[in-house]
């Protein structure tokens, strides 16, 4: 990806709400896309699977890290790297409520246990994504005390 295509996919990226994720399918091998919402914060786009753990796309990456972030046009690759932290869960759950609202988030996002978070400005062509997860009953505690 060019510089001209980073600068082009964010500024995408904070005009719009919704973007569109492909990832391998773990057992066609197949691209699936799905729309997805997401956070963006200077160079780190978030997005918080809506089933947690059990969302496919999610259960997808985690067997082929490979994905493709398209915003309306503007698209990038990215692999992807499992990590946890509840710190960083807990705050990627709370960017998406100020973003989407906090009635939206706890009305679509049933389970929040896992997030991801991709660096937009790596020097490669393949930025690392990093997954962030966490075991649900310590996230549903955290969401609990925060609602």
């Amino acid at each position: 990806m060019t510089s001209t295509n980073k600068k082009d996919l964010k500024n995408r990226l904070v005009k719009y709400r919704q973007i569109k994720l492909s990832v391998i399918g773990r057992k066609t091998g197949r691209t699936i896309s799905v729309p997805v919402w997401f956070v963006l914060e200077g160079d780190k786009l978030y997005l918080l699977p809506v089933r947690g753990s059990d969302t496919q796309w999610y259960r997808n990456v985690l067997k082929n890290p490979s994905i493709r972030v398209d915003a309306r046009g503007a698209e990038a690759e990215f692999k992807a790297t499992p990590i946890k932290d509840a710190k960083s869960v807990k705050s990627v759950v709370e960017k998406f409520r100020e973003k989407y609202g906090a009635s939206d988030v706890k009305k679509y996002y049933t389970t929040r246990n896992s997030t991801w978070q991709f660096r937009l400005n790596r020097s490669n062509h393949h930025p690392r994504a990093l997954i962030c997860v966490m075991p649900p009953s310590i996230l549903e505690r955290m969401v609990r005390a925060a609602i």
